[in-house]
């Protein structure tokens, strides 16, 4: 027969369900608070990796925009370096010619040099032509010198040659505007050679160009390929 337990055991007994129940609740809220811990730490982790990537992210294209921005201003400024440079040259090398231009008169106030330049200015008419007789132009002040250079380049064209060559100056239609040299036509109209001076100044400035810039300026290192 079961004996009766008394208040005195009934509250112990109590105490002791109070206790457990409260060890088990602190146990319970202490793995709620590591398993809460835990996965703080993880999505703290998850978030500062994912703002750290859009950082990442953000600083590489802005890097990236800014280091076109300075190729960009580089590349403008270069060019307009460049431009300038070669402005500046080409300014140079006009004045030059035009010095040049300026120059030719001296070389007509100069008889002799002036009269061997013109033997020579025939002489290569002729054998351009290469005909048997050619028509020639020259200004009216240079009658007397353009009829002593052409019978030099006559002998000169006879003994190269072997065969003498008829040279018909045409003192009715002169030069005008020029500074010396000569026209020459052959037999049948249809071909001239402009040898003045001003011709073979233009033909300069464009053949003898390239070397003159190499003379002045030095090679081009942009240049892979030369005649």
């Amino acid at each position: 027969m079961a004996h009766a337990l008394s208040d005195d055991q009934v509250a112990g007994e109590l105490k002791k369900m109070v206790a457990f129940i409260k060890q088990e609740a602190l146990e319970k809220a202490r793995e709620i608070e590591i398993k809460a811990d835990e996965e703080f730490a993880i999505e703290k982790s998850r978030l500062v990796r994912a703002e750290t990537a859009a950082i990442d992210t953000q600083y590489e294209r802005k890097y990236k925009q800014a280091s076109l921005s300075q190729q960009i201003a580089q590349s403008t400024v270069k060019n307009k370096t460049r431009i300038k440079v070669l402005s500046a040259r080409q300014a140079l090398l006009d004045g030059i010619f035009e010095d040049t231009r300026g120059q030719l008169k001296s070389i007509c106030e100069d008889h002799g040099r002036y009269e061997e330049v013109l033997t020579n200015m025939v002489l290569e008419g002729l054998f351009l032509m290469n005909e048997p007789s050619v028509e020639l132009r020259c200004r009216s002040c240079d009658n007397d010198i353009v009829g002593r250079a052409v019978e030099k380049a006559k002998e000169i064209y006879k003994q190269m040659a072997g065969e003498d060559i008829a040279v018909n100056v045409d003192h009715d239609w002169p030069l005008e505007e020029c500074h010396g040299g000569v026209w020459i036509t052959g037999s049948n109209g249809k071909i001239s050679i402009d040898n003045t001076l001003e011709q073979r100044l233009k033909l300069l400035e464009t053949e003898a160009l390239p070397s003159i810039r190499t003379t002045i300026f030095g090679p081009n290192p942009n240049r892979r390929f030369y005649d």
